[in-house]
């Protein structure tokens, strides 16, 4: 008996510790929770466009150079969008994002084999809120990257 307590113990020990891990949920009420570009940085767009701020065009020239120095890196550039508007709005909302950075970056010399486009729409949102702070951080672009292409 004595053994028995002993590793219901030793179990309830390794059950709390291993709840207690502080990563990031993969869905927030069934929604999937996107993580922020690390080594790209993900570009925001006012509501309802999908033209490109200075700020997004400087960010985009940073990732360029970054591309143009790992040319192994292919991307994938990801159109999201806040939670606003029908799904098949967003939809073609988050593509015309999507182009937007694509036809940017092909401007600064990426090439066009390393990169293709995908919309989201609002599916993915970086922020699972339901207010301003939140849309905006869901207006993106965002770069899933593929090594050795």
């Amino acid at each position: 008996m004595k053994a028995f307590r002993s590793v219901v113990l030793c179990l309830s020990v390794l059950l709390v510790t291993a709840c207690t891990c502080k990563t990031r949920p993969q869905s927030i009420d069934n929604v999937p929770v996107a993580v922020a570009g690390d080594v790209l940085k993900d570009v925001y767009f006012e509501f309802d466009k999908s033209e490109l701020t200075a700020s997004a065009k400087a960010t985009l020239q940073d990732n360029a150079a970054w591309l143009k120095d790992n040319m192994e890196t292919a991307v994938t550039i990801e159109g999201h969008c806040d939670e606003r508007g029908t799904r098949e709005y967003n939809l073609a909302l988050g593509q015309r994002r999507a182009q937007s950075v694509y036809d940017y970056l092909r401007g600064l010399g990426v090439g066009e084999a390393r990169m293709s486009t995908v919309s989201y729409g609002e599916d993915q949102p970086l922020d699972p809120g339901h207010n301003e702070a939140a849309w905006s951080m869901n207006r993106r672009a965002h770069f899933r990257m593929q090594m050795g292409q």
